[in-house]
This record gives structure tokens, sequence and C-alpha cells, in this order.
């Protein structure tokens, strides 16, 4: 994926992976967890709340410590973690609850996560170059 415009990151608003995480966040807590029945209200929609939120958090957490390689590295190795987590937790819903949840949208929400996981490994690798450059 080539990109000819480069725009400077000043901001974690800035990274792409932040906000496809973001996008994926509202959908997931507006489109989802909301749908899941009545059993699940502290059990699996409390735990997709938590890793959905967890993500995008970690990102603009991390970002702050960008500098520093190791910290950096754990906050991107954590996010990936959180969006492994999700993707569990979206497929429990297709296959336990496919009469409650949009089955289609949980599906675009685990390739648009996988996708996210694949640009974490991407960035953890260019910041990595940039650390060594320095």
């Amino acid at each position: 994926m080539e990109n000819s415009e480069k725009k400077t990151i000043k901001s974690f608003h800035d990274l792409r992976v932040y906000q496809n995480l973001y996008k994926s966040m509202v959908l997931v807590l507006t489109k989802v967890v909301p749908k899941l029945p009545n059993e699940e209200k502290y059990d699996l929609a409390d735990q997709m709340r938590r890793a959905c939120k967890a993500a995008p958090s970690l990102i603009s957490e991390g970002f702050a410590k960008r500098y520093q390689k190791r910290q950096w590295q754990k906050y991107i190795d954590d996010t990936i973690g959180e969006c492994n987590e999700i993707i569990h937790h979206l497929s429990v819903c297709e296959d336990v609850y496919p009469r409650f949840v949009d089955v289609n949208l949980c599906k675009e929400l685990i390739d648009d996560y996988d996708v996210s996981c694949k640009q974490l490994t991407t960035l953890r690798k260019v910041w990595k170059d940039f650390h060594a450059g320095r």
C-alpha cells in the first residue's frame, strides 16, 4: 500500500491505526454490545467494552512514550493483544449469538481489527528502524 501523500505525525490522532481502532470501538459499543442478550450484560458485553476501548487508549497513552523504544513497543504489543481479544469476542458473538447480533458487521469488524494488527506490526517495525537511526 503506497501512500504518495505523507503526513507528519504530530499526535496519536494522526496515526491511521488509531483512527481505525477508534472507529471500530464506536461500532462495537453502539452496534454490537447493545444487541447482546441480557445474560451477557456483565460478562461478554463487559469484556468487549473494555477490550475495544483499550486498543485506541493504549495507542494514545503509548504515543507519549514513543521515543522510549521498549515502552512504545510494549504499548504496541499490548494493543495487538487487545485487538486479538476483541477478535475472539466478536467470533463468539457470531457463533453463539447470531440471532442477536449482525453477523456481517461482526465479520467486518474482525477484518478491521485484523488490519489494525497488521498496521501495528508495521508501526512497530518502522518505529524500531526509526530508533536504530537515532
